[in-house]
């Protein structure tokens, strides 16, 4: 067995063994894993992952493919920007709306002067 990565805390340290185990690959987890201590921090946390020799190149493509999917979800730059939710001939409506209320009572009030 050959270490192909360590990963801090044992949650992310099982999903990553579970997508390589999906993937057909043998896993080993090393580490901090449900041991007596409860702390997650620092090297106390630190979860190694382990695939056969003959496996470590593959597995490195899906980790790689992986990160590359994490980074495609936080960028998603697939969707179309937002439209804006005012179009400037609502702004200009609503300006005259606005104008309509305030200066119909002023009118009124300075032709009693």
């Amino acid at each position: 067995m050959s270490r192909l990565t360590s990963l801090q805390g044992s949650f992310r340290a099982h999903v990553l063994a579970a997508r390589l185990i999906d993937e057909g690959f043998d896993v080993e987890l090393r580490g901090s894993l449900g041991g007596s201590y409860g702390l997650t921090v620092g090297d106390l946390a630190q979860v190694d992952v382990y695939v056969p020799g003959d496996q470590v190149e593959e597995a490195s493509i899906v980790l790689l493919a992986t990160e590359v999917d994490e980074v495609d979800d936080q960028f998603d730059d697939d969707r179309p920007p937002p439209a804006s939710r005012i179009r400037p001939s609502g702004r200009i409506v609503a300006a005259l709306i606005l104008f309509v209320l305030v200066a119909g009572p002023i009118a009124q009030v300075l032709r009693w002067y």
